[in-house]
């Protein structure tokens, strides 16, 4: 006994594709920079220190004096020996006065007047100790920045973009199909 069978046949679907790839070009321009810098400005004003060195009495001690001050110690001490020898005279013209009231006036102004007054002597150290003055004021310095800031400024250019976009294209390479027949038939219609 036949049994009628169905057969079936199918062919598959083909798709074909045509793709165009998509491009992208971007470009980015350089921001365009402008800096201007003017320098900074400095003013210094200086005072110079000021060192004095006085040394006169070191020098007046060791017998190194200038003329000038030579002259005023001449004088000095010519004025004073001059009013002591007038202070002397004047003290012994008034005993050689009173020479009734007793005493050997005249003796001891001999004495006085022919011997030489007893010299003083002693240690010293030249030049004396302080005899050297000095003074120093401090120099000064003082700074005057004037600063100038920078002037920047930015052009910012924007990028340049460039956008193809992709195309795809479809078709049939084949065609799906489908095929059914019967088989088993034939045999039952002979009989």
């Amino acid at each position: 006994m036949n049994i009628p069978q169905l057969k079936m046949e199918s062919v598959r679907g083909q798709l074909s594709l045509s793709i165009t790839q998509p491009v992208q070009e971007i470009e980015q321009p350089a921001a365009e920079l402008s800096i201007e810098q003017w320098p900074a400005e400095l003013d210094i004003e200086r005072t110079p220190g000021k060192l004095t060195i006085d040394q006169s009495q070191a020098r007046a001690d060791m017998d190194l004096k200038s003329i000038s001050r030579r002259i005023e110690e001449f004088a000095q001490k010519g004025y004073s020996d001059w009013l002591e020898g007038m202070a002397r005279l004047s003290q012994q013209g008034d005993e050689l006065m009173r020479i009734e009231n007793g005493g050997n006036a005249i003796a001891s102004q001999a004495k006085e007047n022919g011997e030489s007054p007893m010299l003083e002597f002693n240690i010293a150290f030249i030049p004396s100790a302080n005899s050297v003055k000095t003074n120093y004021e401090p120099g000064k310095v003082d700074l005057n920045w004037k600063v100038s800031h920078p002037k920047i400024e930015v052009k910012v250019n924007k990028p340049i973009h460039i956008y193809t976009p992709g195309i795809v294209h479809g078709g049939m390479k084949q065609w799906p199909s489908l095929t059914i027949s019967v088989t088993g038939l034939e045999l039952d219609e002979k009989k």
